[in-house]
């Protein structure tokens, strides 16, 4: 699928599925750079490809982000330098939007300052599902265009064809996502109270499920990070009798040995989609993210012509 100019160039922060997919299907030329690191652990950034006046894209799963902002950083102001027309972002997990607020006294606003810096060094951005909870868009915060890809229909279209189950969402922040997929699929759902006691420890209720009369769950999140959430989510469906269980989530981080201590509560099957690259990945983002990223370099396009 052509949708935009072959004068497009293609960066991947680091390896990724969704990588010479997008460059197929949107025609983009794959850009190249080498990135290593000093004996005194600073950075060695080199371009490979000539960027000047080319639209650039940099691809970048933002998980674990402390150690990639910098190298994003690099990576974009060097395009830059080099004469890049625009350099665009396709982060398909977007990282710091968990503080979105001072909950306590002298915390740091880390969702604010985080995209206050990012939109200083490109042009747009294209996320996946990003955890927005007390914004309403990435607007608030992020002063550059940005378009959302959402996963629900993907993960719809993989319940679609199965029979005689109830989506769960473990808390309220989650009912976002189940609600669309429930509407998608056709399948029933409940919404699970969560009550947190620290960073790793948390307590999911669930409410009566006799009357669904269903012998299976699927539990869907928009993130599985510790997995703690989920593994609470899952002994409560235990608690009433069902014991065929399922997890699907939009991004799957997985922190520490979260996998394994998911799959040793029995669950049938983990799906996620290749937003975060994992064994776990099912479903394909890549024909999502086609029309914004079109989208984008349309409007500079449109601008440059209007300009």
């Amino acid at each position: 699928m052509n949708t935009t100019s072959a004068e497009a160039v293609l960066f991947a922060l680091e390896p990724h599925s969704l990588f010479y997919s997008l460059c197929k299907k949107l025609s983009l030329n794959p850009g190249f750079h080498s990135f290593r690191r000093f004996p005194d652990n600073e950075s060695y950034l080199r371009i490979e490809n000539d960027v000047k006046e080319k639209h650039c894209i940099i691809l970048a799963d933002l998980s674990h982000p402390d150690s990639k902002c910098l190298h994003l950083l690099f990576l974009a102001e060097t395009l830059r330098d080099l004469g890049a027309a625009s350099v665009g972002l396709v982060a398909p997990y977007l990282c710091y939007l968990r503080q979105d607020k001072r909950f306590v006294a002298g915390e740091a606003v880390t969702s604010r300052i985080f995209a206050s810096l990012l939109s200083q060094h490109i042009d747009w951005l294209v996320t996946v599902d990003p955890h927005l909870h007390r914004y309403h868009s990435l607007n608030e915060v992020y002063s550059i265009p940005c378009r959302v890809v959402h996963g629900a229909s993907l993960l719809a279209a993989w319940l679609a064809s199965q029979q005689d189950i109830l989506l769960v969402g473990p808390d309220a922040e989650s009912e976002q996502w189940v609600a669309k997929v429930a509407e998608q699929s056709g399948h029933p759902y409940v919404i699970g109270e969560k009550q947190r006691l620290g960073d790793r420890e948390v307590v999911v209720t669930l409410p009566e499920l006799d009357s669904y009369k269903v012998s299976s769950a699927v539990v869907i999140d928009d993130v599985i990070s510790s997995g703690h959430t989920l593994m609470q989510c899952i002994e409560a469906l235990h608690l009433q009798g069902i014991e065929d269980v399922s997890c699907a989530a939009i991004h799957g981080i997985f922190v520490g040995d979260a996998e394994e201590r998911l799959l040793e509560t029995g669950i049938n099957k983990l799906v996620t989609t290749n937003s975060i690259s994992h064994p776990s990945n099912e479903l394909d983002l890549s024909e999502s993210l086609v029309m914004p990223i079109s989208a984008s370099l349309a409007e500079l396009n449109e601008l440059k012509t209007k300009g």
